[in-house]
């Protein structure tokens, strides 16, 4: 038992690291936040039926720890601060310091905008674009056809277009 747990860290640790990384912004917190997944992850292992892919399944358990962590703490996604955002902006070559504030804003606007998404719609976005899974494997994770979880992050999309829009005419 612990060489499959062992196997299965080493498969999946980054991949589940960057998935919350790219949620909270936080090197220090996606660090703590992938160890508390695989710990819950190895608890759960006994309801893993082999129906979807492990990562999908781990990748679900790291957005409720993600999840669980901002209730916890009284967050939401959209309290991430501006200066973790730059940093983590500037990591990508941006030196510019008006850019990389303008690129915070713009962050910290698209995660109010998803946290404003009901249910489903979050739960794709977040998959999609925070796990870059495929339409498969999201819906694998969220029991619904490969055709529902398209159009349910289509419609997100333009939901979360609105938003945008509305927020900048504001």
């Amino acid at each position: 038992m612990r060489e499959e747990y062992e196997s299965i860290c080493r498969k999946y640790y980054n991949r589940i690291y960057l998935f919350l990384l790219k949620m909270c912004a936080n090197t220090e917190l996606a660090e703590d936040l992938t160890q508390e997944t695989f710990y819950q992850a190895i608890l759960s292992l006994h309801r893993y039926n082999g129906s979807s892919d492990m990562f999908t399944f781990i990748a679900a358990i790291a957005k409720h720890t993600y999840l669980k962590h901002l209730r916890k703490n009284k967050q939401r996604i959209s309290d991430i601060s501006l200066s973790e955002l730059a940093e983590i902006l500037s990591d990508k070559g941006a030196a510019d310091p008006a850019y990389l504030c303008e690129r915070a804003g713009e962050e910290f606007s698209m995660r109010n905008a998803i946290e404003k998404l009901d249910g489903k719609y979050r739960d794709v976005v977040f998959y999609r674009i925070y796990a870059d899974m495929s339409f498969s494997q999201i819906a694998e994770a969220l029991d619904i056809t490969e055709n529902s979880a398209k159009v349910i992050f289509c419609r997100a999309k333009k939901k979360l277009k609105e938003e945008l829009q509305h927020e900048i005419n504001v």
